[in-house]
């Protein structure tokens, strides 16, 4: 498929097939978006300089690129795609009867130079590969914003223009008129023209691909024996010359980096494209697969994160033989054990909570019979007032413990088994006193107290 005109014809072996001209479209309309992306990325970790870039991504872009297409172009015969795919751009000859294929064959150093740009073509080729496609992507742009979402009844009324508009006023009004009226046919019409041009040269009945080439008078060709030949002279290193007066013969001066350096620089990007390719494509296919996350979950089974370590907290300042050789020392009496507290997110502070009754039938805040059974989001069943104070922390037990009490603790336990019972002074500041929290887990309740809801027994 890629030589069908070849092989149809069988004369000019230099002609890319439309396949090929195609495929160079999809990569060249494939580096702006991809490029977009890498930056936003690069603007979370460097927002203070890269943010002002991407606000303003396409003119960037649009900048760069003439500065290598200008080079590609002049270097190459064509833009930093085609050369990718051994493409070349060549001025029509103007001559009677038309070009003669055969010629190239005989005498491709004549013809090459014959159809080689010229300064002027050049830059009319800089037109269509940067200016038109940034135009493009601009009036796409606007027409998202200011066209394709309006309501087509009463559109004109609302957008209408009012007595005694400024310039820029009028301006902007009638460029929103012309994207809601006009630019859809040209759009269209862009696209159809495209169409045509590339069925007349897939069936061999025009020698350009596309309408703007025909108007700049441009071809599309493959780099032939005399088309890399002169690529590699142009590509070796040039000779430092005699430097001039004031200029020192050092590579770093200006004159000998634009002369030896930058060549160098853009025309690595040749390398730096395939690469980026495949690392881009790596990179999705290692986010999109499930052994990225079945190896980051292997590698996380053995990480084993230890407490928090507060000073307020004597009992997590025990080692675990200490914490071990303690319990073995208290009787095994079926008393209960002291749970350590939880610790907040946000201001790394113990909790104040309540342990579980043994018996489902008490409140754990009050420890009496519970009345009017009230269930938080978590799950647990307290009396009304309880967790409706608890939760306001105005309940008389947070206030006694945050102003120095001791711990809350079952009847039948002792103070010594709650070492972080025994601490004395206010504890504003080294506790929070469970407020807007669930009154067992320590869990923070959105809503307050209208998360509360009554049980129906």
């Amino acid at each position: 498929m890629e030589f069908l005109p070849s092989l149809q014809h069988g004369i000019d072996e230099l002609k890319p097939s439309l396949f090929e001209l195609l495929s160079e479209q999809q990569l060249a309309s494939l580096l702006p978006p991809s490029l977009r992306y890498l930056l936003a990325v690069s603007t979370h970790r460097y927002p203070r300089y890269l943010l002002p870039i991407l606000n303003s991504f396409d003119e960037a872009y649009a900048l760069v690129m003439l500065l290598v297409e200008r080079h590609f172009l002049k270097t190459y015969g064509g833009s930093f795609t085609e050369n990718f795919y051994g493409l070349k751009r060549a001025r029509v000859l103007r001559v009677r009867g038309g070009e003669v294929p055969r010629a190239q064959l005989g005498a491709g150093e004549s013809v090459r130079e014959a159809v080689k740009l010229g300064k002027g073509d050049i830059w009319r080729n800089l037109a269509v590969l940067v200016g038109l496609p940034w135009l493009k992507r601009k009036l796409d742009e606007s027409y998202d914003i200011h066209a394709a979402h309006t309501s087509v009844l009463g559109a004109r009324e609302r957008d209408g223009l009012r007595p005694g508009a400024g310039v820029k006023e009028r301006l902007l009004y009638y460029y929103k008129w012309f994207l809601r009226n006009v630019y859809p046919s040209v759009n269209a019409a862009y696209y159809f023209s495209l169409l045509v041009f590339n069925m007349a040269y897939l069936f061999d009945s025009s020698k350009y691909s596309s309408p703007f080439l025909w108007m700049i008078g441009t071809r599309m060709r493959r780099l032939g024996d005399a088309d890399y030949k002169a690529i590699e002279l142009a590509s070796q290193p040039t000779m430092v010359g005699a430097a001039r007066a004031g200029e020192g013969g050092s590579i770093f001066t200006p004159r000998n980096m634009a002369r030896s350096i930058k060549p160098r620089l853009l025309s690595s990007l040749k390398i730096l494209l395939p690469t980026s390719i495949f690392a881009l494509k790596f990179l999705e296919w290692w986010y999109a697969s499930d052994f990225a996350r079945q190896l980051s979950r292997k590698a996380a089974e053995n990480i084993e994160l230890p407490p928090p370590v507060l000073p307020s907290l004597p009992i997590l300042n025990r080692t675990a033989a200490q914490t071990q050789s303690s319990d073995e020392k208290r009787p095994s009496s079926g008393k209960s054990k002291a749970i350590d507290p939880p610790i907040s997110s946000s201001t790394l502070l113990p909790i104040l909570t309540v342990p579980i009754p043994s018996d489902s039938q008490l409140c754990p805040i009050c420890a009496a019979p519970i009345v009017t059974p009230t269930a938080s989001p978590v799950g647990f069943v307290y009396c009304y007032k309880c967790i409706h104070q608890w939760v306001e922390g105005s309940h008389e037990r947070q206030i006694a413990f945050m102003e120095g009490a001791s711990a809350f603790k079952d009847d039948d336990t002792e103070d010594e088994d709650e070492g972080w019972s025994k601490e004395e002074g206010s504890r504003e500041g080294r506790w929070e006193s469970g407020k807007g929290r669930d009154a067992i887990t320590g869990r923070r309740m959105l809503g307050g107290t209208e998360a509360l809801r009554r049980v129906v027994v």
